[in-house]
């Protein structure tokens, strides 16, 4: 170790990286180096500002915060820092675990009485941003990794203000979402004292940490369960090309211009796997319409109570557009009607956009001031998809009605709205029956 370093500011400035450190001492073998690395704590010593302290915390992240109230961000409640964190007694860690958020990299996962952190091989302080409290999980999921050939499975982890359901409102924190293979882990790859006791449920991937993410939440006091998709209550029509047995319990749509999957779940419905993730809680869903119907796509717009401003009736809408349309009936039957949620493709401001469209297409039939759809509802034992799909079948045939308005049968054929045509019947039927009398005339005589 050169004895020229300045330990006192290297110290302060890299306090919370240990691992630094010790390959700074490693690496200042020649007076260049060691003057190098001294030049570099003294800058960001002075950025830091010199009333930071050594031994003071230089990096916080903010992770006990109050609950979400409505969808709306909440104030902080208290910091704790990264050395707070890794000072805690490990209670199992499990290695090269691919995590895709917040970071995109592998990592070895921590398990603590307090929290879940992610830190890189061959290092012990917690990786800056990655650290979760056990209590302030709100949601856990584990759901299939779609598009991949070989079985994979996502761990998401949602903590209080990890999403938000306003526009008007932004997510503080970062979920947590790491994939898992089918398979076994490596041996030498799970370490910690409750190593021993994580051997015996290390049948797989699953078994692990189901089990060790549900005992740290229960020792937490947290009573969150891990939802997983269950194929017998939803899945997709749309088969999958790379697997083609195995049921699709995603639908593959787009949120603005970021294409992700939609899983709907028996607690709400998820939309992943891109940042910012979304997930609408079934209590928070008011209503969902279908729009934008057409051959082949639709889109799906879900109405979500936000409680904007201290209205608890406060909603917005979110949109999730090119939806396949073999999955109409799916959505519509297995989750919409199941879980009891409102149908609102006919609501008055979708029905008003609706009519306006079949009056600039000079659709005929109801008279001044009447309800195109009256009767209509109930009477014909029409779902509100049905009407969604008869919908996009007469914007598909605009053209054909633009030319059939143009077209003239002449006098073959009927005029509509002629007010000829019960004269042109009766003149028929008399005809006829002139007919039926020769007929019967000429019997008579034989």
């Amino acid at each position: 170790m050169a004895s020229g370093l300045d330990t006192q500011k290297l110290d302060a400035v890299f306090k919370s990286r240990p691992d630094i450190l010790n390959d700074i001492h490693k690496a200042a073998n020649t007076p260049s180096q060691i003057q190098l690395f001294n030049k570099i704590a003294n800058f960001v010593y002075e950025q830091i500002g010199d009333q930071q302290q050594p031994g003071s915390s230089l990096k916080r992240r903010r992770v006990d915060i109050e609950p979400s109230q409505n969808g709306n961000t909440p104030a902080i409640k208290s910091e704790i820092t990264v050395e707070d964190v890794a000072s805690e007694n490990i209670l199992l860690e499990i290695k090269d675990i691919s995590v895709s958020i917040p970071q995109r990299k592998k990592f070895e996962l921590c398990f603590t009485p307090k929290h879940i952190y992610a830190r890189a091989p061959n290092t012990t302080a917690p990786v800056p941003g990655i650290a979760y409290a056990w209590k302030e999980i709100e949601y856990a999921f584990y759901l299939p990794v779609p598009e991949k050939t070989q079985v994979q499975h996502n761990y998401v982890l949602l903590p209080r203000n990890s999403y938000s359901l306003s526009k008007s409102s932004t997510p503080t924190e970062d979920p947590l979402v790491f994939t898992v293979s089918a398979g076994a882990p490596k041996p030498g790859s799970i370490g910690g004292p409750n190593a021993n006791a994580a051997a015996a449920v290390s049948d797989s991937y699953a078994t692990l940490f189901h089990w060790a993410i549900s005992k740290c939440l229960q020792a937490a006091g947290n009573n969150v369960q891990i939802v997983a998709a269950d194929p017998a209550k939803f899945h997709s029509k749309v088969r999958q090309p790379h697997r083609p047995k195995d049921p699709a319990v995603h639908v593959k749509a787009f949120r603005g211009s970021k294409d992700g999957f939609l899983f709907f779940l028996d607690n709400g419905i998820l939309w992943g796997f891109k940042k910012p993730l979304l997930f609408i809680p079934l209590d928070k869903i008011a209503a969902i319409s279908y729009t934008s119907v057409l051959q082949r796509t639709f889109n799906m717009v879900v109405e979500v109570f936000t409680g904007e401003n201290g209205d608890d009736e406060a909603t917005e809408e979110i949109e999730f557009a090119m939806l396949d349309q073999e999955d109409y009936g799916g959505i519509n039957e297995s989750y919409v009607a199941r879980h009891g949620l409102q149908d609102r493709s006919l609501a008055d401001q979708r029905k008003a956009k609706r009519e306006l469209a079949e009056n600039a297409k000079g659709k005929k039939g109801a008279g001044d001031g009447e309800d195109a759809t009256n009767g209509n509802t109930d009477e014909n034992g029409m779902t509100e998809l049905e009407k969604a799909q008869m919908e996009a079948e007469l914007q598909l045939q605009d053209e054909e009605d633009e030319d059939e308005e143009d077209y003239d049968p002449g006098s073959e054929g009927e005029s509509e709205g002629s007010g000829t045509s019960s004269d042109d019947d009766d003149d028929d039927d008399a005809q006829g029956d002139e007919m039926e009398e020769d007929e019967d005339d000429g019997a008579e005589d034989e």
